[in-house]
């Protein structure tokens, strides 16, 4: 589970879960015991005590901030055709209920009763504003800064010659990085520098011919390297909706096609997929 992909309403909801786990062991009620009554059961008494308020308020809601988590981190796992996520906003919800009623039908309050209440109306509150509040979709974990990658399978006798990342040399040759500007592509030679670049030979008699080969247009896309700032899915080249890999921050990726908004992005296993989310890359 990659834990980088987890937001800032996803901290809410962790920290509501741990207080309304220990709130289970406080008491649940508080009042002043009468003259000759032995009140030092009851006073002891917390949720653990009571099976059904235990269940559907404080073990929901912390199951439901569980699955909230896992849903997070495990994009695409689901449960007879619905999303984890959507089982623990659920639970959420069901516990601020529970809470709710339970302690407007309580006389005295106590220390557990109080303290859950106000968990699980953290709880919840995270757990639906999390995908609406812009300042809950911040990842809760900053980005780490991309480190080179290691080389690219296939590169026999080639010691420490990396897989074109940016400014490193392929091959141990000056300018063949394989993606970046002045890099050429794997079996050519690298692109002249302006340095060394040699004016191209104009054709004799043909003036027609001359200006079209003036005119010829040149590649608008340049392969380049980038790195994401939170974990994006990729998809298939075919439009599947299923993700057929997780791009994470730390690493780069090669974008070989653009396509509208989106990249066709090559992982270093190999694999190519589509990019949708290309908001706040950084391009190496």
């Amino acid at each position: 589970m990659n834990i980088r992909s987890l937001t800032r309403g996803d901290g809410v909801v962790i920290g509501a879960a741990v207080v309304l786990f220990i709130a289970s062991f406080l008491g649940l009620s508080s009042y002043e015991c009468p003259t000759g009554v032995d009140c030092s059961n009851f006073d002891r008494a917390n949720a653990w005590d009571s099976l059904g308020l235990l269940m559907s308020m404080f073990l929901a809601g912390v199951i439901g901030a569980v699955l909230i988590v896992v849903s997070r981190g495990m994009p695409g796992r689901k449960v007879a055709g619905l999303d984890l996520g959507q089982f623990g906003v659920a639970l959420t919800i069901f516990s601020l209920w529970t809470a709710f009623w339970t302690i407007i039908d309580m006389s005295s309050a106590g220390a557990g009763m109080i303290l859950g209440l106000l968990a699980t109306i953290a709880l919840a509150v995270g757990a639906v504003a999390s995908p609406l509040v812009g300042a809950l979709k911040a990842p809760l974990m900053g980005a780490p800064r991309p480190q080179a990658p290691q080389p690219y399978p296939g590169q026999p006798g080639v010691p420490g010659a990396g897989y074109g990342y940016p400014g490193a040399p392929a091959g141990g040759t000056a300018g063949g990085g394989y993606g970046y500007p002045g890099g050429g592509q794997p079996g050519q030679p690298a692109q002249p520098g302006p340095a060394d670049a040699q004016p191209a030979p104009q054709p004799q008699g043909d003036p027609a011919a001359a200006t079209a080969q003036q005119g010829a247009p040149a590649g608008d896309f340049t392969a380049f390297w980038f790195a994401v700032p939170v974990a994006r899915p990729l998809y298939g080249e075919d439009g599947s909706p299923t993700p057929i890999a997780e791009l994470t921050p730390g690493n780069w990726y090669l974008a070989v096609e653009q396509r509208g908004a989106a990249l066709v992005a090559q992982t270093q296993d190999g694999r190519r997929g589509v990019l949708q989310d290309t908001t706040g890359i950084q391009r190496g």
